[in-house]
């Protein structure tokens, strides 16, 4: 269900919520986070289905706010489709000059909970956190997302700043290597890419790996995968951080996310490939070939790790500070 909400007030969205939680008989504090996205309006729809479907397993209250709102967007007047299982628009209390426009999403069009969707214009922009503040469910985490663009240092956002945790995706910036240059400067404990979240499988797969016998020493690793690929950079900088030995990186504009990791030991060639197919294999001296499951993490899979972990990493904190200095990134 969409309630299309033109020229309102945070008010009036918290009013018509109370209202709708009462006719569906749903109780609106049951959430455990508020999850805030700033978006553009282009990627909008593409961040709330990922959200809806993280939401499944952390049902949370979201607050998508369209960044980029000239007063006549489509934010509030979506074409309804076959999807969506009802379309009502609640008529603005005057016709003053625009400066908000909304809407609240329930049932199908949600996920476990509600969407808000806010596209302020003008002076509004400048004030986002005075903004959200009236919508947030009290007592719960607040955790903002920025899909694609983030501002440089995300806790001296005025949205951010007021969050318990900060996600960025640097990948989807417009240059992902100056936009994580710019995250890293700024980190705080709070704060997470989730280029780093991407390659959870491949850190425990390799951990698993090396610590099988007969333990020898690694002497170097060499990482292959992607050029401009944030996640093989930090997978690097992990790798050179933890074993302290010399992490090389092959980069092949040709290919596709992480391809491969290779460790070089006394007894030989330790390594795990990963290939089209979504499967990997683990080579290791003296035993035959294994082949494992590993297919390219969705934005869901590493958006829904995140709200469950809300705490601060301190191994990715670690590595943006310490390991990413330890590899060559050009």
């Amino acid at each position: 269900m969409i309630v299309a909400m033109p020229n309102t007030t945070t008010a009036a969205i918290a009013h018509e919520i109370d209202e709708m939680h009462v006719e569906r008989g749903e109780a609106g504090m049951d959430r455990v986070l508020t999850l805030i996205i700033s978006t553009c309006q282009a990627d909008l729809e593409q961040a709330l289905e990922a959200v809806n479907a993280a939401s499944r397993e952390h049902p949370c209250r979201v607050i998508a706010i369209v960044t980029d709102g000239k007063g006549e967007g489509s934010a509030w007047t979506p074409d309804p489709g076959p999807d969506h299982d009802c379309f009502t628009s609640v008529p603005p209390a005057d016709q003053q000059e625009r400066t908000l426009d909304a809407q609240i999403r329930f049932g199908a069009d949600a996920g476990a909970g509600e969407v808000i969707v806010l596209a302020p214009v003008d002076g509004l922009l400048k004030h986002l956190d005075a903004l959200v503040i009236p919508l947030l469910v009290p007592d719960v985490p607040i955790v903002t997302w920025w899909p694609n663009q983030a501002p440089s240092n995300p806790s001296d956002d005025p949205v951010g700043s007021k969050s318990s945790s900060r996600i960025t995706d640097a990948q989807n910036a417009s240059d992902p290597p100056a936009a994580f240059e710019q995250l890293r400067e700024h980190c705080q404990p709070d704060d997470i890419d989730l280029s780093w979240t991407r390659i959870t499988i491949w850190r425990a797969m390799l951990a698993s790996m090396l610590d099988q016998p007969p333990h020898l020493p690694v002497q170097s690793v060499r990482v292959s995968g992607q050029t401009n690929y944030l996640p093989l950079e930090l997978l690097a900088s992990w790798l050179a951080l933890k074993l302290g030995v010399p992490v090389s990186v092959d980069r092949d504009p040709a290919a596709q996310a992480i391809t491969g990791v290779y460790f070089e030991r006394e007894d030989g060639q330790l390594s795990m490939e990963r290939f089209k197919s979504d499967h990997a294999v683990i080579r290791q001296p003296g035993q035959a070939d294994q082949t494992v499951s590993l297919p390219l993490r969705t934005t869901v899979d590493c958006l829904g790790e995140e709200l469950g972990r809300l705490d601060p990493d301190e191994v990715y904190a670690e590595v943006v500070s310490t390991g990413w200095g330890l590899v060559d990134h050009r």
